[in-house]
C-alpha cells in the first residue's frame, strides 16, 4: 500500500542520486527526471519518472530490483548460484553456501543486491550481516536478509 506521494525538490533529488550512485558505482536518475516518494508499508519508495526504481529503508537509499535492472551497477553485488534462485525470487534469506561471488567491498550491514550466477540479472536486494570478504569465503548460515525480490509486492505493484 502506498500513499503520501510527493514531489521531491531538487537537492532532495540531488542527494538521493548522489547516495545511490556513490554506493552503487553508477549514475542514476538526475534532476532533470521527474521524482517522487511515497511511503509504503515497510519503506519509503522513489519514483523516477513514473517508475518505482529506489527504496529508502532505516534511512539509506538503494536502487530497487527494476532500477538495478534500468542502471546496471557494478558494485555492491552478490552472486549466487543457480541452485539458490528459485528461493532467492520467493524471498527467503540468501545463506553463505549459494554463495559464489561478493564485491569485496561489502561491509556488515550493507545494503546489496543478488544477482544469479548464469545471466547476472538483479533477483533481490537485502541487508548483508558479513563483510564482502567473509560471503566470498563461504561458510554455514543466513548472511543476507531479503527486503525485496523480482515478485514480490514492490515488483508487482510497478508492472504494466
Amino acid at each position: 500500500m502506498i500513499r503520501k506521494r510527493k514531489r521531491l525538490r531538487s537537492k532532495d533529488v540531488k542527494a538521493y542520486s548522489e547516495e545511490i550512485g556513490n554506493a552503487l558505482g553508477t549514475e542514476v536518475f538526475t534532476v532533470d527526471d521527474i521524482v517522487d516518494i511515497a511511503e509504503s508499508s515497510e519503506f519509503n519508495v522513489i519514483y523516477v519518472n513514473g517508475e518505482i526504481l529506489a527504496l529508502v529503508l532505516e534511512g539509506r537509499s538503494f536502487l530497487t530490483v527494476r532500477g538495478l535492472l534500468r542502471y546496471r551497477p557494478q558494485k555492491k553485488f552478490v552472486t549466487v548460484d543457480m541452485g539458490a534462485v528459485p528461493y532467492v525470487t520467493n524471498g527467503a534469506d540468501v545463506m553463505a553456501p549459494g554463495i559464489v561471488d561478493a564485491d569485496t567491498d561489502i561491509r556488515e550491514g550493507d545494503m546489496v543486491w543478488i544477482r544469479d550466477i548464469k545471466n547476472l540479472v538483479p533477483l533481490a536486494v537485502g541487508i548483508s550481516s558479513v563483510s564482502g570478504e567473509e560471503l566470498k569465503k563461504g561458510g554455514k548460515g543466513k548472511v543476507i536478509r531479503t527486503v525485496h525480490n523480482v515478485g514480490d509486492k514492490l515488483w508487482r505493484s510497478d508492472e504494466r
